[in-house]
């Protein structure tokens, strides 16, 4: 029988090398250094030195051809009335107002009772919640819940190129919502800002009255 000479295809004379690998070289992602290796999300603003009776919480500097990719993030952002849409909208560097930028959406819910209002359970289209070339505020999610001290919503909200002069804005969005019913409802949305002026400016506010709650902006770095 012939002497091993490899084990895993891997000569045996290499593997006496795994024990000269210093800790320093363990360190290393993709041969690059931990310390070069940084997370690709970049803090740009939030609304932390005020968070609460908000009329909106409106963004207007820092959306430019610095990032690709920007992210807004919702952190228990609760309505001052039940039942009311939360919602947004843009307004383009040559706009005037939030009501030039027409915007179409397609919106789709998962929803499930507390126990103590049933046991219903749906995944459904959620065509009331749709807009199509809406030049007014458009819904993320809906049936907010007021009523209980501890009912709010979270989740995130992910705005492509919007300093694009070719394209149209695409958006996505994923909510966690705390209904009025009660209930859980799990809120996917999707759409385009038909538009191919720069978007700079965005704005999130319920469809009536004011609101608590933070909402930060990140931006996604370039690869």
């Amino acid at each position: 029988m012939p002497d091993i000479d490899k084990i895993n295809n891997v000569a045996v004379a290499d593997i006496s090398k795994f024990e000269s690998i210093t800790f320093a070289d363990g360190q290393k992602v993709n041969n690059q250094d931990v310390s070069l290796v940084t997370d690709a999300h970049t803090f740009i603003a939030d609304n932390s030195s005020d968070t609460s009776d908000l009329t909106d919480i409106t963004f207007s500097s820092g959306i430019d051809s610095t990032y690709d990719v920007y992210e807004f993030e919702f952190v228990n952002v609760k309505s001052y009335h039940d039942y009311v849409t939360f919602q947004f909208q843009v307004n383009a560097t040559d706009g005037a107002d939030y009501n030039d930028s027409a915007i179409t959406t397609a919106h789709f819910t998962a929803y499930h009772d507390e126990p103590s209002e049933g046991t219903f359970t749906t995944v459904s289209y959620s065509a009331t919640l749709d807009a199509a070339e809406s030049t007014s505020d458009v819904a993320l999610t809906h049936y907010m819940n007021a009523a209980d001290a501890d009912k709010a919503i979270s989740g995130k909200m992910t705005l492509y190129a919007p300093s694009s002069g070719t394209y149209v804005k695409h958006f996505i969005s994923r909510i966690s919502n705390a209904k009025i019913d009660p209930a859980a409802s799990d809120s996917h949305m999707a759409g385009y800002i038909d538009d191919t002026t720069a978007i700079d400016d965005i704005r999130f506010r319920m469809s009536s009255g004011n609101m608590d709650g933070l909402i930060r902006m990140y931006g996604i770095k370039k690869s």
